[in-house]
């Protein structure tokens, strides 16, 4: 074929072997990433204090945008944390309020105690982070 270069033996050109050599790399890359979410945090987060306690109301709940976090306090003296990346198509939820997270852009809602969508169309949980109190602090453990 005229323009074509072929390899020797195994029948594919510069151009195909290099695209699968792409794909094979992108599924591995997407693989790793998938397998790194979890109850977790990232080690880059350990240890960052994320809001005083007292910018976090019961009931209600603080959005941290710069680091896409969500601290909410569903009941006096009790701190949680969630990605605040909504499951369904990748929006940010906003502040929390009434324990119930909301994402405006679909209108998911998810507990603020555990996470858990309550209301779709996103069905999978928020990614969770631990948590605790230092001093006036709210901490990734």
């Amino acid at each position: 074929m005229p323009g074509a270069t072929r390899t020797a033996g195994n029948g594919l050109g510069r151009r195909e072997l290099l695209g699968a050599t792409g794909v094979a790399a992108c599924g591995l890359a997407a693989l790793t990433a998938c397998g790194s979410e979890g109850v977790q945090a990232k080690p880059s987060l350990k240890g960052k204090v994320l809001a005083k306690t007292a910018d976090v109301p019961v009931g209600g709940g603080k959005l941290i945008e710069d680091l896409k976090i969500v601290v909410t306090q569903p009941a006096q003296g009790v701190y949680k944390a969630y990605s605040s990346v909504c499951t369904h198509k990748g929006c940010q939820v906003g502040t929390p309020a009434d324990n119930v997270i909301r994402c405006a852009c679909h209108g998911s809602e998810f507990a603020a105690d555990t996470g858990q969508a309550t209301k779709g169309p996103a069905s999978a949980p928020l990614t969770s982070f631990k948590v605790k109190v230092e001093g006036d602090g709210i901490v990734v453990a």
